[in-house]
């Protein structure tokens, strides 16, 4: 494809977003806009020269691709919508609701040889993308991603809207199967989980704490990997990343030393949104499929499973 025709559906905080990366891409196309409140997609239309749409079934027959940044909630039947009409879909995450929804999303994209990313968007943070090469075996990982209290987001729990991205992670560098969970969380503002903590224990040994609140003071959101002869930790807030290894002095001690890191510097999300453009046009697959969305989206739904049996064990 020399020209992508692209749409966005859900023009909220994230949507718009999407909108401004697309309208840098030369050879990019901004059809449409659409949201239910028909106000939010006036208002993007107007700012991108595109179309304003209320129902994004209107993008189908029109658009090559299109990101989708609807409530959780609305996932499968928006994306499946376009996948079915053989759209290239970008989907905010989490994938779906269901690992039943996902599977069904995943195996359609695949039957019609579509582009099918998942939205994690901390994959193309310069501070994760630093750690790409270096990292080898972690053995233990520690996440905190803490955030002040938004009424976004708050249709899905916790879990869901915040420790999944360092789910994606920490399944991404991995790369083994998870053989225990173990999970307790609390709802404060909402009607939902909104602080959680996790111990998810792998196969291969590895060990990961997760913690990850939506009612704290102040943000925070590192991911630090232990390894046998070394440490990183990533402040994804600052995109910074600290590295340390062991090493045998000439003496024959181990000691401690300032692995540098060559950080790339650019904006995360335009560098997914650039990766999506890419895989629609070469037909590569995405750098986060469905298959990963779906992975993550299985471990986060065993924790808050997990956490929703301890509560009702205290009733």
């Amino acid at each position: 494809m020399s020209r992508i025709r692209v749409g966005v559906v859900g023009i909220g905080h994230l949507g718009n977003y999407h909108l401004q990366k697309y309208a840098r891409i030369e050879d990019v196309e901004i059809v449409g806009a659409s949201d239910s409140q028909t106000e939010r997609a006036r208002k993007a239309a107007d700012q991108f020269g595109c179309e304003a749409l209320s129902d994004h079934r209107r993008l189908l027959g029109r658009v090559d691709a299109v990101s989708i940044a609807v409530p959780t909630g609305a996932h499968y039947a928006v994306a499946h919508d376009f996948l079915e009409a053989g759209v290239h879909v970008l989907l905010e995450k989490p994938i779906t609701e269901t690992l039943a929804q996902a599977d069904e999303l995943v195996a359609l994209a695949e039957k019609q040889r579509l582009a099918f990313q998942i939205g994690f968007v901390e994959r193309f943070n310069p501070a994760i993308v630093a750690l790409e090469g270096v990292m080898k075996k972690p053995v233990f990982i520690e996440a905190h991603r803490l955030h002040p209290f938004f009424e976004r987001g708050t249709d899905v729990d916790v879990v869901l809207d915040l420790m999944v991205h360092d789910l994606d992670l920490i399944l991404h560098f991995v790369q083994s199967s998870v053989t225990d969970v173990a999970a307790v969380g609390v709802s404060v503002l909402s009607e939902k989980i909104d602080i959680a903590n996790a111990r998810v224990t792998f196969a291969d040994g590895c060990v990961a704490n997760l913690t990850a609140s939506r009612v704290t003071a102040k943000t925070m959101q590192k991911i630090r990997f232990f390894e046998t002869n070394g440490y990183h930790s990533a402040d994804c807030a600052k995109r910074e990343v600290s590295s340390l290894r062991t090493r045998r002095s000439p003496d024959g001690k181990v000691e401690i030393v300032a692995n540098p890191l060559n950080i790339p510097k650019h904006d995360p999300l335009e560098e997914e949104i650039q990766a999506f453009v890419r895989a629609v046009k070469t037909g590569m697959p995405p750098p986060v499929t469905g298959e990963e969305g779906r992975q993550s989206l299985e471990v986060a739904l065993n924790i808050v499973d997990r956490i929703e049996s301890a509560r009702r064990s205290l009733r």
